[in-house]
Parts: C-alpha cells; sequence; structure tokens
C-alpha cells in the first residue's frame, strides 16, 4: 500500500489549485485500490475540505505518515519533510537562481523530488501540465484589454468566474473589431489559445493570405516555426533543425508585426533562437501590433515589449514604443501588454481537474507496473542524497559555481 498525500499549496500569492479534485481521487483509487489518499487541510485550496471528506477521504494536519506527497507549486523551504517523495514544479530544471535553495535543501533533506515539468514520455513530449488553460486565459484576457483600452465592452476578470463554462459564456457577450490576430506556438499553450480564438468564430486565414488581406471582419492565423523564421543562408529550413540548431535562422516575422493588431504568444522559446522582434522593430513606421497576450512571458527576450510579468491583479501594462519603457497601457500610443506568468491560477477548478486526468492517466499506473515505460524514471531529479545521472548538470548551480 503506497500513501499518497495532497499537500497544502504555502507559495504567495496563494495558489487554489491541486493535482487531484475530490472526483478524480475517487477514481483513483476505483482503478487502483492500493492507493491510500490523505488530503492536509487548506482554506485556500478550490476544492474545500469538506468536499474531500464527503468523497470518503481523510482530511488532516499532519501527512508526516505518507510516503508521496502531491504538490503544485514549490514547497517552502521550512515544510519540507526529510525522506519523502515530493512532486511539484520545482523551477530549478533551468537553473533559476531563486530556487538554487530550494534543490540543495531537498538533497539535504533526502528527499526524492520528481518535477511535473519533466514528466514525459520517451520522446521527450511533456504529458502534464497547464498550458492548455494558461492559453485558455491568456487569450481571453488579452481580449478583455481590447474591451478595457477602446471603452467597447466589459469582460470580467477570469478569476471571479466559477468555471471555464462561465468563461466562455462571457466571451459571447461582446463584439470584436475586425482585427487581424497572430498566433504563435504548437502546443498546449497555443491550442487553448486557440479555442478561444474559436468560441468567438474568429475566422483562421493561411499566411499567404493573411499578409496580404484586410478583413471586414475578425481573423486569426496559427503560425509556426518556419512561418516566423528562415534560414540565414536562404536554404529550406526543417522545424526538426530550428530546434536543434535555431542558430541557423533569423527571424521573419516583421511581416506579421507589420500585418497584425494582435499578438498572441504561444510558443516555446528556446536558448539562441531568434528573437520575434526588438526593441528597435518596434519604432519601425509600420510596425502594427497594438496587443500584446505574451502567454511565453520571457522576460526582456524574444518579445522585446515584454519587460516584464505582470500579475492577475494588474494584468495589463503599457509599452512605451518611443522610450522602450512602461507606460499607462491605456495611453493612445502604448501597445497594450499582458504578461500574467501564472495565468493557469485563474481557472482553478477546471485546470485541477484537467490535471488530475493527465496525472492519473500518466503517472499512477507507473507506481504499480514497475514503471515499465520509465515515466517516474526520467522525472526523478533526486534521490538517495544526489541528483539523478539525468539531472547531473545541474551539480555546478547546487555547487554555487554556475
Amino acid at each position: 500500500m503506497i500513501k499518497f498525500a495532497l499537500i497544502k499549496e504555502r507559495k504567495t500569492p496563494p495558489d487554489r489549485r491541486v493535482v487531484f479534485s475530490p472526483q478524480m481521487l475517487k477514481k483513483v483509487v476505483s482503478q487502483f485500490p492500493e492507493a491510500s489518499f490523505k488530503v492536509e487541510s487548506s482554506d485556500i485550496r478550490i476544492f474545500s475540505d469538506d468536499e474531500y471528506r464527503k468523497a470518503g477521504f481523510d482530511v488532516s494536519e499532519d501527512i508526516s505518515n505518507c510516503d508521496v506527497l502531491l504538490g503544485v507549486k514549490e514547497v517552502p523551504i521550512p515544510n519540507l519533510i526529510p525522506d519523502k517523495k515530493y512532486f511539484f514544479f520545482s523551477h530549478t530544471i533551468k537553473k533559476q537562481p531563486y530556487n538554487r535553495d530550494l534543490l540543495r535543501e531537498v538533497l539535504k533533506r533526502n528527499i526524492e523530488l520528481y518535477d511535473h515539468e519533466v514528466i514525459t514520455n520517451k520522446n521527450k513530449a511533456r504529458l502534464i501540465g497547464f498550458g492548455r488553460y494558461a492559453g485558455l486565459v491568456g487569450a481571453y484576457n488579452g481580449i478583455r484589454a481590447i474591451g478595457i483600452k477602446e471603452n467597447s465592452f466589459e469582460l470580467p476578470k477570469a478569476e471571479t468566474l466559477p468555471d471555464l463554462k462561465s468563461m466562455l459564456a462571457e466571451l459571447d457577450k461582446i463584439d470584436l473589431p475586425a482585427y487581424k490576430f497572430v498566433l504563435t506556438g504548437s502546443g498546449k499553450v497555443a491550442h487553448g489559445a486557440k479555442e478561444i480564438l474559436e468560441h468567438l468564430n474568429i475566422k483562421q486565414v493561411e499566411p499567404e493570405t493573411y499578409l496580404v488581406n484586410e478583413f471586414n471582419e475578425p481573423v486569426y492565423c496559427h503560425i509556426d516555426v518556419l512561418d516566423y523564421a528562415k534560414r540565414k543562408d536562404g536554404a529550406q529550413g526543417s522545424r526538426k533543425e530550428f530546434y536543434m540548431v535555431p542558430e541557423n535562422y533569423d527571424s521573419d516575422f516583421m511581416k506579421f508585426a507589420k500585418t497584425s493588431d494582435v499578438f498572441i504568444a504561444g510558443h516555446f522559446y528556446g536558448q539562441g533562437a531568434p528573437v520575434f522582434y526588438s526593441k528597435e522593430d518596434i519604432q519601425h513606421k509600420d510596425f502594427r501590433i497594438k496587443y500584446v497576450a505574451d502567454i511565453s512571458c520571457d522576460i526582456a527576450g524574444p518579445v522585446a515589449s515584454t519587460i516584464r510579468p505582470s500579475t492577475i491583479a494588474e494584468p495589463f501594462y503599457g509599452y512605451d514604443p518611443d522610450t522602450g519603457g512602461e507606460t499607462d497601457f491605456r495611453d493612445q500610443k502604448a501597445i497594450t501588454i499582458m504578461a500574467v506568468d501564472n495565468l493557469p491560477c485563474e481557472l482553478p477548478k477546471d485546470a485541477s481537474e484537467g490535471f488530475g486526468e493527465m496525472f492519473l492517466k500518466n503517472v499512477i499506473p507507473a507506481f504499480y507496473n514497475n514503471d515499465k515505460d520509465g515515466i517516474l524514471g526520467r522525472a526523478r531529479m533526486t534521490e538517495n542524497g544526489k541528483l539523478t545521472p539525468l539531472y547531473s548538470y545541474l551539480q555546478d548551480y547546487v555547487d554555487g559555481t554556475a
């Protein structure tokens, strides 16, 4: 019998998401009767303690007798329990300086850490995450910005709505101007954003048509790497090569920047890849983008107008093309930026239910089939107080020499 626990989220600002909803937890134990679950009491979780009790689960302040502790965000160092297995987003795999001490403490306390971000299949494709919900809320927020800045419609904040269904119902009440939307990315984030555009019945247009035409209705163009990047030597490029050797490519995004009103950034940006546009590009007389919903949110990187993350409380800021600095997003000449970096927190119920579904399908079976597909092996970052071979590249980060 493996004893699992759903842990309380303690990171600030508070996160209401959880790995399993009460109903999903019932599904887990019906499929895996040998799994036992305890729920750490929480006053912020989107599902109340009582909902878990009514579903038949023990809710307690003490989870120290559990083996595998399941969370969402980083566990604050004082709350780490030694000698346990933990699942959470550690935000350490890219050597993020702000979490160095967390990884050091995980090693010191002999914790076996599994990071949700590296729960992948054998082809390294991620199996679980909140990407779809980031895309849904990010696109919704971008559209909300248009209504606020132009005083044309008013959408409530997603976090004030009970669920995705209610958020989509709000979109049914609005009319958009005949803007051209460009959407980047090919993963769950971009597909979440695309769901919003499709719900609004915005017509999809292929790049060749999009770039040379104006329309009397809103339209969107969904582009991938070879639409917005080109080989430096003019030769035919390939998607695979772009990801393997991005240094061979230059940005070709300006043709979209000159023909789009709204940019929804749902791409993954790898190190060495060309930027989408620079500060100088924004100053070009034909630069047209007025709204950026930067769901990817790489600061001071590929999207020059994204100069800082924004927050759920204050999701928008303005970028001044003349100075490269921040200004009021309502300013007429400002590019309005939405760069919230924790978007799925605005749809905690749906995000948790979707996450639990993926976790049940892809992770829980690995505990009972000897990890035959290597799911746990690939996600295990630490073991016996050391980094596992797959993550040994983090040793200089832990030592403080990186």
